[in-house]
């Protein structure tokens, strides 16, 4: 059976040798919705907004030169248009079926894009078409099939609520009945989809939370917020690894691994000697990056929302995550216990542009010293999009002292 096949549920059919211990996750500490949501909250506040706009006003850089590649961007055409769908199909690799998929997520990345344009320039273009992307999708979109589902659900969501807190917080002109049928989109179409989490790789159920997280703030819901957060503050202690969880990783909550040979099996990696591996190091550090990125997204939301992670358990991880990964992204040798010698770098440092939200908050606001990621992310400005639900990361968070 090849280890990329391997899923949870095959998995308890291996040995049960080395029980793992029964350790409390981090989640349980922690508070969660807040007693009223901050707005604009996902990623990025009205301070941290404010910040970037005088930034980019004063030609100052690296926000200049990132604003300019980010209106240069596809997606940031005055002249593209909304693709929107009825029915969503993603199979695996969002093929076999392929309906919508590509257009979905670009559309929610392009209505972010000039939401940010809007906020940043104040030219009403910007905020006219980042409505219409949001109106096209909520008119028509009914429901996401195929395999893929809850993760293209989780891809496209999380950029739709960064759009969407933007343009409705900023006096963008955005109608209340278009709200509203907005609001019910997140919350019929999207949100059942991602709100009981995954058991497949960890990136997924990461992105899925960040994605409900985000659609929680909008909709002001506190409940479905708390369902987000305890389910991210489970995954990501079982993402990635630190010395101090034991001889082997923490198990995901739902994953039912009872033996340190299950999780070794699972991360196909059989040795843990250092800090910040990831579940997905040995498949592919494209992988790792989202999951990495949507813990930093949601650390730096949660921070928002008055709940700092960034100091705790989630914030150590996210630290030494990116150390670790961006050490090898800039040509250091990988030795043999890892990933039996081997790593794949995909398209190598232009796959891996989500250090800039967790660089910012670990080093811009704490002082952490991240050399190797503090090289890695300015080699890599200005960041782009992934496609997927990354995008345009140094022109908001790079040095973005404003929080």
């Amino acid at each position: 059976m090849s280890y990329l096949s391997l899923t949870f549920a095959s998995l308890l059919s291996l040995s049960h040798a080395s029980p793992i211990e029964s350790k409390d996750h981090a989640h349980a500490l922690y508070p969660r919705a807040p007693a009223t949501f901050t707005h604009p909250g996902v990623l990025v506040n009205k301070a941290q907004l404010d910040f970037v706009k005088s930034k980019v006003a004063a030609r100052a850089q690296p926000w200049y030169d990132a604003y300019n590649a980010m209106l240069a961007d596809p997606l940031a055409s005055s002249t593209r248009s909304p693709s929107p769908f009825p029915t969503v199909a993603c199979g695996s690799s969002s093929m076999n079926p392929n309906v919508g998929c590509h257009e979905e997520r670009e559309d929610a990345l392009a209505a972010y894009a000039n939401a940010l344009a809007w906020y940043i320039s104040g030219t009403k273009s910007y905020a006219t078409k980042a409505i219409s992307y949001m109106n096209a999708w909520a008119k028509s979109i009914k429901d996401h099939t195929a395999s893929n589902a809850p993760l293209q659900t989780g891809w496209s969501g999380a950029s739709w609520a960064r759009a969407a807190e933007i343009i409705r917080y900023s006096n963008a002109g955005w109608s209340s009945t278009d709200i509203t049928a907005f609001e019910n989109m997140l919350r019929n179409v999207y949100l059942p989809k991602i709100i009981g989490g995954s058991n497949a790789n960890g990136n997924w159920e990461l992105v899925m939370m960040e994605a409900a997280q985000g659609i929680a703030v909008f909709l002001n819901d506190a409940s479905s917020y708390d369902k987000a957060m305890n389910k991210f503050l489970g995954r990501a202690p079982a993402y990635v690894y630190l010395t101090s969880d034991g001889s082997c990783p923490k198990a995901p909550p739902t994953s039912g691994f009872t033996s340190c040979s299950q999780i070794d099996d699972f991360w196909m990696q059989y040795s843990f000697p250092q800090n910040g591996i990831a579940q997905e190091t040995c498949r592919d550090f494209a992988h790792t990056g989202y999951g990495i990125s949507s813990m930093s997204h949601v650390a730096e939301t949660s921070k928002i929302q008055g709940t700092d992670l960034w100091t705790g358990d989630v914030g150590t991880r996210v630290r030494y995550a990116l150390g670790f990964h961006s050490q090898f992204e800039l040509g250091a040798s990988v030795p043999s216990w890892l990933c039996d010698g081997s790593v794949d770098l995909k398209n190598g440092p232009s796959d891996f542009q989500i250090t800039e939200v967790g660089y910012n908050a670990l080093n811009g606001r704490l002082g952490i010293a991240m050399t190797n990621t503090g090289t890695l992310t300015v080699q890599n400005r200005p960041a782009g999009n992934n496609k997927l639900f990354v995008g345009w990361e140094t022109l908001t968070h790079a040095s973005n002292s404003a929080f």
